[in-house]
């Protein structure tokens, strides 16, 4: 297994949110989104979801230039999404694409540091996040926090990268889906793949916060997903999907 490489937590030079919006994501964020709401539906949200007066409040942590929020809030579901992210640069983008796509009224977007949420306990219906967790250097403070604010029967849906065996594995993921990128692209993809996080790693830090080990798994050739339940910290118990 290759030792994990840090790379900067914060992508915020206006090259780099450039690099990153432009890069095509549609089919990894419609793949995202699909399963999000498949895991809602399994989690009993079904009723929520068309609700014209009940909407779901879900904060997305790590929104980068917010093009999940826009996919979500394409599809016939009753929710609002406050999207944060610590580059204002990304912010900038995600503000364009918002109004872009009409949904201004939808998606509020904040500079907010995802290590020290300032939400109260238990305040959003669904926490999620795309490819943040391995931007953290101790992650634990980033799922500590994601749980700290989801309500007791929420949902927690987290994806991001998983670190691989070797760099020969590592070339051939970014030969494979990266093949069109420029090679600050290809550069990005190679870093971010180092910088992940294993689902046995991944799944020690959910223990360590009540979740079953099983809360994890791997669910694609290069990613992980989290799908959880909120439990009350007074006594309550944690949940998995």
């Amino acid at each position: 297994m290759l030792p994990r490489t840090l790379e900067p937590e914060v992508m915020d030079t206006a090259q780099e949110a450039a690099d990153y919006d432009s890069m095509d994501h549609s089919s990894v964020n419609r793949l995202f989104v699909d399963d999000l709401l498949s895991a809602a539906n399994s989690a009993g949200f079904s009723e929520r979801l068309a609700s014209q007066s009940n909407w779901l409040r879900i904060l997305d942590v790590g929104t980068g230039t917010a093009q999940i929020p826009i996919e979500l809030c394409q599809r016939p579901v009753s929710v609002e999404v406050l999207a944060i992210d610590l580059a204002a640069e990304m912010l900038r983008l995600a503000d364009r694409n918002v109004r872009g796509a009409g949904f201004q009224d939808r998606i509020l977007l904040q500079h907010v540091d995802a290590k020290e949420l300032p939400f109260d306990d238990g305040e959003f219906d669904w926490v999620i996040s795309n490819s943040i967790i391995h931007h953290i250097p101790e992650p634990l403070d980033c799922i500590r926090e994601m749980q700290r604010i989801l309500k007791p029967g929420g949902l927690l849906f987290v994806r991001d990268l998983m670190r691989l065996n070797s760099n020969e594995e590592v070339e051939g993921i970014v030969a494979q889906y990266a093949a069109d990128a420029t090679d600050e692209q290809r550069q990005l993809f190679h870093q971010s793949l180092h910088a992940a996080l294993t689902v046995p790693e991944m799944a020690e830090l959910l223990e360590s916060l009540g979740w079953p080990a099983s809360t994890v798994a791997p669910t694609s050739d290069r990613h992980w997903t989290v799908t959880a339940i909120g439990y009350s910290r007074e006594g309550g118990k944690p949940g998995g999907s």
